[in-house]
């Protein structure tokens, strides 16, 4: 799970799982134009996504197609977000957060 989130922290493997979300079956290429940066960076960003197991690539002749792997997402949203889904919204819909009263500072030591 360390990899998925490594491989979501960074902008740009971010916008090419978006590009694998619209239209799957992009080569390397096609998921690298219009971006600022070498084709050799694009592959590198790839590398880590497929490590990640958020992309799946398959050979097409000459071609590598690229795919998104939902599976990870999923298995994160269901691990670290389900368990939110319990929380009751009507306990949460009277929060109006930290009193407004004076901070009282503990005694140093």
């Amino acid at each position: 799970m360390t990899d998925t989130f490594t491989a979501l922290s960074d902008p740009t493997r971010r916008k090419l799982l978006d590009r694998l979300s619209e239209a799957g079956g992009l080569t390397l290429r096609e998921l690298g134009e219009g971006l600022p940066m070498t084709r050799q960076a694009v592959a590198k960003h790839l590398a880590v996504l497929e490590a990640a197991e958020l992309v799946a690539s398959h050979r097409d002749g000459r071609c590598k197609r690229h795919y998104l792997n939902p599976m990870p997402l999923a298995k994160l949203a269901r691990r670290w977000l389900g368990q939110f889904e319990t929380v009751p919204l009507g306990a949460l819909a009277g929060y109006e957060g930290p009193p407004a009263g004076p901070r009282v500072e503990a005694p140093a030591a």
